[in-house]
């Protein structure tokens, strides 16, 4: 048995950071679902990297352009979506078996602070891919909070991302049971809506170990404590009587999932958010040099989270006693993120305009 197969047996879902066109027809996506991988999530960054460095969508993006195509962001939409249902139908067989198998496509980032415009394009990205196992990633940002719950209402599969901080944590919880709740009101099946809560985790260290010390026994520990923090949470919040009732309607627990899990640091080591970040019922979305690591090297018999967590709740005031302050950290981390996504997305763009010239006469 593999390392990943063992991470499986702990109770952890293995979904990969990453999708291309370049992937899927080569066959190496077939072969990490075959190694354990049960899941695929994407962004505008990993859309920009697959986009710019191949070719495999100039043939596609020709037909377009000579069938009057025109709109770049359409463009984009056809061409990635396309590699969501490849990814999904690989995945669909995992997903008919268990339950998991979800391929996860994100809003673009230009409408992350428009309430409205979200829910929109996510309900038209739903409709377009009209699959059960893929989730539409909507940001955590305040405008996304009653989008969530919106979309939740709604019946979509949403992913929720970047997520950093506990108290943000605690909103999108509480909007994807709301959203729950409106359908329970109406009568709608719950059974079938699935959601995932990412928060982001190695950016949390880069930002807190900037602040501390160079000898602070507390480097390189934040993330993984506010990560765990974040499971106490959703422990706490998924075992209520809110959610009881919820459960008893047939809804599905939200789970959390561990994303940005590379390690920045090569002083760390590079299955740091693997090994410490191990609990049944989670999702870790993993960049492939992260995922060939921990199948090379990683430790599937590390300790789980523990859920009491008195050795967290220390280092949060040991944290504080060193001046750092991690909701300032956090929500500077959100904001930061939605503005490396957008120059991602604006760099496709570019590159699709770019492409086009080259293609069309």
């Amino acid at each position: 048995m593999t390392r990943l197969r063992d991470l499986q047996q702990a109770g952890v879902s293995i979904w990969i950071d990453t999708l291309s066109r370049d992937l899927l027809d080569s066959g190496d996506f077939t072969r990490l679902i075959d190694r354990g991988v049960t899941g695929a999530t994407s962004n505008p960054t990993i859309f920009a990297k697959a986009i710019t460095e191949s070719n495999a969508y100039d043939r596609q993006l020709a037909a377009l352009a000579d069938r009057g195509v025109s709109d770049i962001q359409e463009l984009f939409f056809a061409l990635a979506l396309d590699d969501v249902r490849a990814a999904a139908g690989h995945l669909r067989p995992v997903y008919d078996r268990t339950g998991d198998g979800f391929v996860s496509f994100e809003c673009t980032p230009d409408i992350a602070d428009d309430t409205s415009a979200t829910v929109e394009q996510a309900r038209d990205l739903w409709n377009r891919l009209s699959l059960p196992n893929v989730m539409i990633k909507v940001p955590a940002t305040p405008a996304g909070i009653p989008a969530i719950e919106e979309l939740t209402a709604r019946g979509v599969n949403i992913n929720i991302t970047l997520l950093f901080a506990l108290r943000r944590y605690d909103e999108v919880i509480d909007a994807y049971m709301s959203g729950l709740e409106r359908r329970a009101a109406r009568d709608l099946p719950l059974d079938h809506i699935a959601s995932v809560a990412s928060f982001f985790v190695s950016r949390i260290d880069t930002k807190a170990d900037d602040e501390l010390a160079p000898g602070s026994p507390l480097r390189g520990t934040v993330a993984v404590t506010n990560a765990r923090q974040a499971f106490r949470l959703h422990q706490e919040r998924f075992s209520d009587a809110r959610w009881r009732r919820l459960a008893a309607k047939g809804a599905r627990d939200q789970r959390p999932l561990w994303a940005s899990t590379g390690t920045k640091n090569p002083a760390y080591s590079d299955v740091l958010y693997v090994e410490q970040l191990m609990a049944s019922g989670v999702v870790n979305t993993m960049p492939p040099a992260t995922l060939e690591a921990f199948d090379d090297h990683g430790n599937a018999q590390f300790p789980p989270i523990d859920v009491e967590g008195t050795a967290d709740d220390q280092a949060g005031t040991d944290l504080r006693a060193a001046g750092v302050d991690l909701d300032r950290i956090t929500t500077a981390l959100e904001r930061e993120g939605v503005e490396a996504f957008s120059s991602s997305y604006d760099q496709l763009i570019s590159c699709i305009q770019k492409r086009l010239r080259n293609l069309v006469p």
